[in-house]
């Protein structure tokens, strides 16, 4: 019994019976659809088809921190499985951590080259790719597959999910940066051990992407590399199936 006249025993069951009606943070969290208007639906729509991978056309205009920020909140908002968040974001801006880099990427670019021959060996030469010394910004989106443990909601059965998670938090960033006027290019030829020494990323850590960041005033009116005649998007109605694999679909 407290000075108050009310047992605890009371207390408790007042508590219970608060707790069962009071909502939950889940029930809370759950609203009614905010539809888009017609500008913001064309708005998404234009910064998925104008996003480019841009090699060479970045200006030297610095990219400010709050713009930045931005840009790895939408990252940062990207779905993951079971909710594991596996990104980490190495920002990189002095520019002689990103000479060694690419340097790094040089190295590998001449190997790439002698695997071609011919047409498509002076084609793949004549490409500038010039953005990690071009871009004032370069990040490194990682993945952490410790996180969250050894059994992961969602990656119980498929165990690639906090790679292709990851690659969302890259997608995100890429079309937020379409809409800041910031072109973002994706550098894929490299020596991963190489790079893992000159930014020291632990060997339990996988290097998603480099990507080159930095505001652009031009940008190609489709892919570069349907322009510059390497290959051409393929037929959208081409790769649709439906109920199984290879039956063509209507839609």
């Amino acid at each position: 019994m407290r000075a108050d006249g009310v047992c605890d025993g009371d207390l408790t069951l007042h508590y219970r019976e608060y707790m069962m009606h009071e909502p939950s943070r889940a029930q809370k969290a759950l609203e009614p659809v905010r539809p888009f208007s017609t500008i913001e639906r064309d708005s998404v729509y234009r910064a998925i088809k104008e996003r480019r991978d841009v090699r060479d056309q970045f200006l030297p205009t610095p990219v400010p921190d709050d713009v930045m920020m931005r840009l790895l909140s939408a990252a940062h908002n990207a779905p993951s499985v079971g909710f594991m968040q596996p990104w980490n974001f190495l920002v990189v801006r002095d520019p002689q951590r990103r000479e060694r880099a690419w340097e790094i990427f040089n190295n590998a670019n001449q190997e790439a080259a002698e695997m071609f021959s011919g047409d498509r060996k002076q084609s793949y030469q004549s490409l500038k790719l010039e953005g990690i010394r071009k871009a004032p910004v370069n990040l490194i989106v990682t993945c952490d597959r410790n996180r969250g443990g050894p059994v992961i909601l969602g990656r119980t059965h498929n165990k690639q999910m906090d790679i292709y998670s990851a690659v969302c938090a890259v997608q995100n960033l890429w079309l937020a940066a379409r809409a800041e006027g910031i072109g973002v290019g994706w550098v894929s030829i490299f020596e991963d051990a190489s790079m893992r020494t000159l930014f020291g990323i632990p060997d339990d850590i996988e290097i998603i992407a480099y990507l080159c960041i930095g505001y652009v005033d031009t940008l190609y009116n489709e892919p570069e590399l349907a322009a510059k005649g390497w290959r051409q998007r393929l037929k959208l109605e081409e790769l649709i199936f439906s109920e199984e694999w290879g039956r063509a679909s209507s839609a």
